[in-house]
């Protein structure tokens, strides 16, 4: 029996007008995810517990059946697992995003924050931009005085890390859920520290804002990387032991820091497609390979699609339901047609993490819909894998229930 779980991520939202009143999930064309969910098992599932942030960090955790109420200490040291980073006791780990402040003569506080990811900057220039940034002999000063270094990557998403800081209470914004608002009110405050991180962020726009790097990115049309945005803060964390919990070993394929931080955390393998980026123009092919490698070797594939939730994030409804559209087509189809040319049985479990809200740019953590699909098995509902539908069916409180269902512990099996 082979088990495996696809996650499109931010890909559930709540009804929107320009769609006609339906969710991009309803009005997407998705055969593929249709004809399972007609034989399969549809519900719903809260995966952000009430309380926590809203966001992949705690649905993810959940899904993979860590509870975030029990170990989650922040995003950051979760992404700082997916590159080997060691946490030591005192040390706060941070995301630490380029972003895309606009241009505009106002007061550093009264200017907006334009998007979270720099446009979606292409990793070898945000690398290179974060590294003139924490090169720059003002900048480096000030960093090295906070005691914070940086772990860069080939994307937005770089991680921070800040050695003996002092204080608590402070308060970060994730940015990508206060796209086009003015950034006083969401710069970090409470305390000393967040004054530090406060200062730090001031610095890195004025050094960043005509950097060579960044005219040439206006100079090309494109969003300049002319801020970074600390948030996600957490401590050291340790998560329980995939295999001793569920009795699998398997891998996950993702090109997201935090799906492989998770994988490395709860001991599953890590797998990085080339070509696989997080955005719209991911290697789908590449990624539905790699987990049929896995499923060689092991009982369970988890793979990742980040593109769903980037779109919404960047207000792109038609990449938003082109996202879901080849997920449906490119990982999901030909998946299934693999699995069946194989010829043993197996399950396929799949769902958002959490509601990605055209509406508002932003994450939402109420239920999502799940569709659990069993090749031995034709339920015959009629269903189709949309909000809607996900809510006729069985309801789960606590998205840590999810691999338990999907190895057959309880229920519909």
């Amino acid at each position: 029996m082979k088990y495996i779980l696809v996650i499109g991520d931010g890909m559930a939202d709540n009804p929107v007008p320009e769609l006609g009143g339906v969710t991009p999930l309803e009005y997407a064309n998705t055969p593929g995810l249709d004809t399972l969910a007609s034989a399969g098992t549809l519900g719903s599932v809260k995966n952000c517990p009430d309380g926590l942030p809203a966001g992949s960090d705690t649905a993810i955790l959940s899904i993979f059946g860590c509870d975030p109420r029990e170990c989650y200490t922040g995003r950051a040291p979760l992404e700082a697992a997916a590159t080997g980073i060691k946490l030591q006791p005192g040390d706060i780990a941070y995301r630490c995003n380029m972003v895309t402040i606009e241009d505009a003569d106002k007061p550093w506080g009264e200017k907006k924050i334009l998007s979270h990811s720099a446009g979606s900057i292409e990793g070898e220039v945000s690398e290179a931009i974060v590294t003139a940034l924490f090169n720059d002999p003002v900048f480096s000063a000030a960093a090295k005085n906070a005691g914070l270094h940086v772990y860069p990557s080939r994307s937005f998403r770089h991680i921070a890390v800040q050695r003996g800081a002092v204080g608590g209470g402070q308060k970060l914004s994730p940015p990508h859920d206060h796209l086009g608002e003015p950034i006083g009110p969401i710069l970090p405050t409470g305390g000393a520290n967040a004054e530090t991180l406060y200062a730090l962020m001031k610095l890195a726009h004025e050094t960043l804002d005509h950097h060579p790097l960044n005219e040439k990115l206006r100079a090309a049309g494109k969003m300049p990387a002319n801020g970074i945005w600390f948030w996600a803060e957490g401590t050291a964390v340790r998560l329980p032991s995939f295999t001793e919990a569920y009795g699998k070993t398997g891998g996950v394929i993702s090109a997201v820091p935090l799906c492989h931080g998770i994988a490395a955390l709860v001991g599953l393998e890590r797998i990085t497609v080339p070509g696989a980026t997080g955005e719209l123009d991911t290697n789908y092919e590449g990624k539905v390979q790699a987990a049929l490698e896995v499923l060689k070797k092991h009982p369970f594939a988890a793979i990742h699609v980040e593109a769903p939730d980037e779109c919404t994030h960047n207000g792109d409804t038609p990449g938003k339901l082109e996202a879901i559209t080849r997920l449906d087509s490119r990982v999901v189809a030909p998946l299934v047609a693999a699995l069946r040319e194989g010829g043993e049985p197996f399950r396929i479990l799949i769902l958002s993490d959490h509601k990605t809200l055209t509406s508002t740019r932003g994450h939402d953590g109420t239920p999502v819909p799940f569709l659990l699909y069993d090749s031995r098995r034709d339920h015959k509902t009629g269903y189709k894998h949309r909000e809607s539908d996900g809510d006729k069916g069985e309801f789960i409180g606590e998205g840590t229930r999810l691999m338990s269902l999907l190895f057959g512990e309880f229920g519909n099996d």
